[in-house]
């Protein structure tokens, strides 16, 4: 009878470690925080295990080990006393028709602003049918469709297989690989070379052109739109463009994401475009809905491009802060990887402090000037008051920046960082121009609307204030334009320099003055 007993048992537990899913540590802490999810996850990893589905359990667990660092927040638009106030965003055509609504609902509630209602965390709410549907179909494109045979595993997890683009909503309604599998199943028909992801991808961008555009009303819109709402608008942001079309690759078997820059260098706004992963790694950007890959090029200049990538990666700033540190808000990210060196020339930068830091700070942020405010957009390790910048855009102005309670405050002088890699130092000391003479107020802040960079004259009639630098802008007085230029004396010489018109949106580039002329930064 004991004999019976343990054989009993024995074969119990070979049977049972047989069943077991065999995670990786990371994905083992995935599940442990999934909270109530945790079911959803294990039942998904069971479902590929007890298929002998290896590989598809190997690119379910890949997924679980970065899914934390995945979410979608949803938004309110409330009132100084945190009082939310509708806004019915679908009832407006354009731009001006939605900022006329809010500035009417400030006139009569205050000041307004968008804060989180709820932030759901992709590993803690989504559903073990739609992450199978979504890892089943990914694998039929990769395996079935002729352009895809060339890549390998590799570049498949990072830029096919992932759910979601950016930050939109999960929505379950219905796969997007299922819609946009279906929507161009028949593609390879129409091709010359059914091996070339280029074509395919031009087909299927060629159809996107047709019935979704860009509209800057979107950037009043305080998420990413999904798939849902996308195909019931027809229309959206630079980010909605991009992640639509992530989604018609993807499901296609072709590898592609979005690049972005977070704020120009030498206009204000930011923008995110589309890239195909080639077989062998490089990327061919290219605008999607709008232009074809290999015929885009950027409207403004970029002292940073980065690639959103689903892994998270272990060098960015998010997993080096010490303590209770902060950083600002989108350099907090954990999954995108710095590609500025594909887009322009680039050098990195050293940097030598001689004032003394805030307390509790360990990096330095060089911060580029954008729609009014710097903004950073690199950082580095402060080490014994030194900071090496790495991969830096040329042709810039730049200012060193700490960030102390959620703010930016200067650390050194502005400089340029020249076209061959030096830097100008924007500290004119005792030195002053006998005379400024100022014909024109910015170049035309280029937008997706007019990147034409006209310069944009002064207006008769209207006030405007000359700013310097100087630890701050200085105000150096204001005047009225007439149809002659505006002349200012004894100004101080060898700074950066901001004209601004009276009640303007403060898009006005910044400058320096050299040998009696203007130069745009």
């Amino acid at each position: 009878m004991k004999i019976k007993t343990i054989l009993f048992f024995g074969i119990s537990l070979f049977l049972i470690s047989c069943s077991m899913v065999k995670y990786t540590e990371q994905a083992k802490l995935t599940i442990q925080s999934a909270e109530k999810n945790k079911k959803q996850l294990k039942k998904a990893a069971k479902y590929f295990h007890k298929n002998k589905q290896s590989d598809r359990l190997d690119a379910l667990l890949f997924l679980y080990e970065n899914m934390p660092s995945h979410s979608y927040v949803k938004v309110g638009l409330f009132d100084e006393n945190e009082v939310e106030v509708t806004w019915n965003f679908s009832e407006f055509k354009d731009y001006d028709e939605a900022k006329n609504k809010m500035d009417s609902l400030e006139v009569e509630f205050g000041e307004l602003h968008w804060s989180k209602k709820e932030k759901k965390i992709d590993h803690q709410t989504i559903s073990s049918e739609f992450i199978i549907d979504n890892i089943d179909l990914a694998f039929k494109a990769w395996e079935n469709k002729p352009w895809s045979k060339e890549y390998d595993y590799t570049i498949f997890k990072e830029y096919i297989l992932p759910y979601r683009g950016s930050n939109e909503p999960i929505e379950s309604w219905r796969s997007w690989r299922g819609y946009f599998m279906d929507s161009y199943k028949d593609i390879a028909s129409q091709m010359f070379d059914q091996t070339d992801i280029i074509e395919a991808a031009e087909l299927i961008n060629n159809d996107l052109k047709t019935w979704f555009k860009f509209n800057s009303k979107y950037y009043l819109h305080p998420t990413d739109q999904g798939l849902f709402e996308m195909l019931m608008s027809k229309e959206g942001r630079c980010e909605d463009i991009t992640n639509l079309t992530i989604y018609a690759l993807r499901a296609n078997g072709i590898g592609a994401t979005s690049d972005y820059t977070p704020h120009w260098a030498n206009a204000g706004n930011n923008h995110a475009w589309n890239v195909i992963i080639m077989p062998d790694g490089k990327a061919t950007p290219f605008m999607g809905a709008e232009s074809d890959p290999g015929e885009y090029k950027l409207s403004s200049k970029a002292a940073k491009v980065y690639r959103k990538v689903f892994s998270e990666q272990k060098d960015n700033l998010a997993f080096k802060l010490i303590d209770d540190e902060k950083a600002p808000a989108w350099l907090s990210g954990k999954c995108y990887k710095d590609v500025t060196k594909e887009y322009t020339k680039v050098t990195d930068v050293r940097l030598e402090l001689n004032c003394e830091f805030p307390d509790s700070t360990y990096n330095l942020y060089l911060c580029v000037f954008n729609s009014g405010e710097w903004k950073a957009i690199h950082w580095a390790k402060l080490n014994n008051k030194t900071a090496n910048f790495t991969d830096m855009g040329v042709d810039i102005a730049y200012l060193p920046m700490f960030y102390v309670d959620e703010k930016l405050f200067p650390a050194a002088n502005p400089f340029i960082l020249t076209k061959n890699g030096d830097q100008k130092n924007l500290n004119g000391n005792d030195l002053f121009e006998k005379e400024v003479v100022l014909r024109s107020v910015t170049k035309k802040n280029i937008d997706r609307s007019n990147n034409d960079g006209r310069t944009v004259f002064l207006e008769k009639g209207e006030k405007y204030e000359l700013f310097y630098w100087e630890d701050g802008w200085e105000s150096f007085g204001t005047k009225t334009a007439t149809e002659s230029p505006l002349k200012f004396n004894e100004l101080p010489a060898k700074r950066l320099y901001w004209l601004v018109k009276e009640n303007s949106d403060e898009e006005e580039r910044i400058f320096t003055y050299d040998n009696n002329k203007q130069i745009w930064w």
